[in-house]
């Protein structure tokens, strides 16, 4: 399959650079994943589509402030280094720029000495794996230090860093937020709750590689990042007794379905308590095990993420649906509107 059939034209001024004020202020696509047909709504319209016994689940990871600035140790020299993957230890994978000041055994120093870490190697792609020292609690000294590590295609600052985490953002652990998640408030899920909708919690760890669109010249070639998961038993209980009796299960984003796709797919089509690493890449032809609905935000061209929600929901529906949300603008990616497939 060719890359370039996910392909659209996006102009730059949909992309969202700022979060609304009100989380459920966005506007939402709502697609017929079987025939296509599209309705234009208002996120809140979201109750109106979901029935009493449905399963919503949700990706309780927590945004790390990961991008720290810090000082090379022997010049000055100023340092970027973004946390990716938490390797044990103190021992993580980065991001550093600019790398060629980087070597195996460069020290960085990050405020007046709170954190400091030495380069311990460089990584096949061209990361490095660091070693911290501090005194005290790791994360704490992250919070004081570190920044949201913002999209590279949002260019403005985030005022609230909080606005780039789910209100329900608990487990530590991401390199990105995920988006389709901002949407809601407390006050919204209560009422999802009241009306009979089950809420359960998965965790999915994202890496930045949520946002590398796909290099290779064809879908089947391209490899996926590897990003680490947790389901907990009350959600396989939840999910699986949902799928028993026929109710359906609708994630929100595509780290979700990817979680619940992971596990669901080992165990045919029945998810267990687990906890591991997931590179599982849903393309068309990808027949879903768990999944029946997707809440999800407007994705980058030619990305893996366009790519699954092809999958669910057909890839000339997919594309059709970009094009009118392009033509309705509607605002795209992070901090943009939402897309239901129902």
């Amino acid at each position: 399959m060719d890359v370039q059939q996910f392909d659209f034209e996006l102009p730059e001024r949909l992309i969202a650079q700022h979060p609304l004020e009100d989380r459920t202020a966005s506007r939402l696509l709502v697609m017929d994943k079987q025939t296509g047909a599209l309705a234009h709504r208002g996120f809140t319209s979201l109750i109106d589509y979901l029935n009493a016994g449905d399963v919503l689940v949700l990706n309780d990871s927590r945004v790390l402030p990961a991008r720290l600035i810090g000082e090379k140790a022997d010049t000055g020299a100023k340092i970027e280094v973004l946390l990716l993957k938490a390797l044990g230890e103190d021992r993580w994978e980065t991001l550093v720029k600019p790398g060629k000041r980087v070597k195996p055994g460069t020290e960085v120093v990050f405020g007046n000495g709170q954190l400091r870490c030495i380069c311990e190697e460089v990584t096949e792609s061209g990361g490095r794996i660091v070693r911290f020292h501090y005194e005290g609690i790791f994360y704490e000294i992250l919070d004081q230090l570190g920044s949201m590590p913002l999209p590279p295609y949002i260019h403005a600052q985030l005022d609230d860093q909080e606005r780039y985490q789910t209100v329900y953002a608990k487990e530590r652990g991401s390199a990105a937020a995920p988006t389709a998640g901002l949407h809601f408030t407390e006050a919204y899920l209560k009422r999802l709750e009241e009306k009979g909708v089950q809420i359960a919690y998965i965790t999915l760890h994202v890496g930045l590689g949520t946002f590398r669109p796909v290099t290779a010249d064809v879908v089947e070639e391209h490899v996926m990042h590897s990003e680490y998961y947790e389901i907990p038993q009350k959600t396989a209980d939840i999910v699986n007794a949902a799928k028993t009796e026929g109710r359906r299960v609708v994630a929100v984003g595509t780290t979700s379905c990817r979680t619940l796709e992971t596990v669901g797919k080992a165990h045919d089509g029945r998810l267990a308590a687990e906890s591991g690493w997931t590179d599982i890449f849903i393309y068309p032809g990808y027949r879903f095990r768990i999944i029946d609905g997707l809440l999800t935000n407007f994705h980058l061209p030619k990305s893996s993420l366009v790519m699954l929600v092809s999958a669910l929901a057909g890839r000339e529906h997919i594309m059709n649906a970009y094009r009118v949300a392009v033509k309705e603008e509607y605002r795209f990616f992070s901090f943009g509107d939402a897309m239901l497939l129902i």
